[in-house]
């Protein structure tokens, strides 16, 4: 069987999503480099033409290419002989993890821009989004807390899901742009159970949690 072929950045938190997804799925993928910075390659006119979007991450699997991270991250999942685990059998919980991906892409797409001015160069009001980050993460944290009253570790209900996947990179990777773990305990629980599933991968900036 041919590997899907995601066209990836090492150091973007959307692609660590993707990577992180096939792994736990059991998905094997064509990693094709992109220099995205310094080089913008992805602004590039052969990148343009895979998304005329101008981002990564781009994921490739025969005719289909995808360019949404939940859709690719939804794929994958179905697509993997262990991503089944990941999606719920039933409709509240199906219902739950989908308000929590459009939570990840919307209200939580701060940590990931904040991130990118303060390690790559992107433009952007560092401060504003640093605040709205926090907000954000602030918002998971009180949920996860409410979880933990409700004996439930993830984000919708007891099994990791999809839904944790996109959004533990938005918390794990904050430092990166100077906002500090300590003030969001649940997350700091959530993110070692994560950290514990069966096939996880890190990337630089990720830390232990011991």
């Amino acid at each position: 069987m041919t590997k899907p072929t995601l066209w990836n950045y090492d150091l973007d938190d959307a692609c660590y999503r993707v990577r992180l997804m096939a792994s736990l799925a059991g998905v094997r993928l064509d990693l094709r480099s992109v220099d995205a910075f310094p080089g913008h390659e992805h602004l590039g006119d052969d990148m343009l033409a895979l998304n005329p979007l101008g981002r990564l991450p781009v994921l490739e699997d025969g005719p289909l290419i995808l360019r949404q991270t939940e859709a690719i991250l939804l794929h994958l999942a179905r697509l993997g002989p262990r991503g089944t685990a990941f999606l719920p059998s039933d409709d509240a919980g199906v219902a739950r993890m989908q308000d929590w991906l459009f939570f990840a892409s919307r209200d939580l797409a701060a940590p990931s821009q904040a991130r990118a001015v303060a390690m790559l160069g992107a433009a952007g009001d560092a401060l504003a989004l640093k605040d709205t980050a926090r907000h954000g993460l602030r918002l998971l944290e009180d949920h996860m807390t409410a979880q933990g009253f409700r004996g439930q570790g993830f984000v919708a209900g007891v099994h990791a899901t999809v839904a944790d996947i996109a959004l533990f990179p938005a918390f794990a990777l904050c430092r990166d742009f100077n906002l500090d773990h300590d003030a969001f305990p649940a997350l700091r629980l959530w993110a070692r159970r994560v950290r514990q599933l069966d096939g996880f991968i890190t990337m630089p900036g990720i830390p232990d949690y011991h």
